[in-house]
């Protein structure tokens, strides 16, 4: 590749995460102004979903930051940021019935939440240890710990590509879930639809930059190999 390749190359890694950050940003602003017909809290919302599925069990806790929500699989417990736990918005129930969305593949042992959860030690080690093996490998010229730290690196990008199925398939299930609870109206729909489809680009902008960084190495790898 030409510097000018490179350049641009970089550009879009650093460009793609950036706009679906800033989209995830301006629709929850745009929409945590905007309340539900029912005026439901989000952990109201959460409540009623988990209780209508049985999932008494599950408890609703608050944490610190700004989107910082999800469920815990092992403690059967899930998380919601201030804002979302007492917001009364679009935005807020959004997000809670979609943290509920996990809640409800964890009972029904969805099938890629849990190999994605079976994933997670390996993909953490990969994450860890394969951009030490790649820039080693590369700097000394040995092939062997190149390709050793691209498989590492590729358990990792697994995890991305995983995760995606999981997470919109939260959303779906949000979507379901709003709407039999009577949590939203029809009117209300297409915009909650938004909130969930801006969450989830995020996942899709992360993946698309680790597959795009796997085929770099691939690339690299193939080349010293010549």
């Amino acid at each position: 590749m030409s510097l000018g390749s490179y350049l641009i190359y970089f550009l879009l890694l650093m460009i793609i995460p950036l706009v679906a950050q800033a989209k995830v940003k301006s629709t929850y602003s745009k929409y945590s102004k905007k309340s539900t017909s029912s005026g439901m809290s989000g952990a109201d919302v959460a409540r009623k979903i988990l209780d209508d599925n049985g999932l008494h069990d599950v408890q609703i806790g608050m944490v610190k930051g700004t989107l910082t929500d999800h469920y815990d699989p092992r403690k059967k417990q899930l998380n919601l940021s201030e804002d979302i736990y007492h917001g009364r918005s679009m935005a807020s129930s959004a997000v809670a019935a979609h943290e509920v969305g996990h809640a409800i593949q964890d009972q029904e042992d969805y099938a890629f939440l849990r190999f994605r959860s079976a994933l997670v030690p390996v993909a953490n080690f990969g994450s860890n240890v394969s951009m030490f093996l790649i820039i080693a490998g590369m700097l000394m010229g040995a092939t062997n710990m190149l390709l050793l730290g691209i498989i590492f690196f590729a358990a990792a990008v697994l995890f991305q590509l995983v995760t995606l199925p999981v997470e919109f398939d939260a959303s779906n299930r949000a979507m379901t879930q709003m709407i039999s609870t009577g949590v939203i109206r029809n009117n209300e729909e297409r915009e909650t639809k938004k909130v969930l489809n801006a969450a989830a680009m995020t996942y899709v902008a992360a993946a698309l930059v680790a597959v795009m960084e796997l085929l770099r190495f691939i690339l690299i790898y193939a080349a010293n190999r010549e």
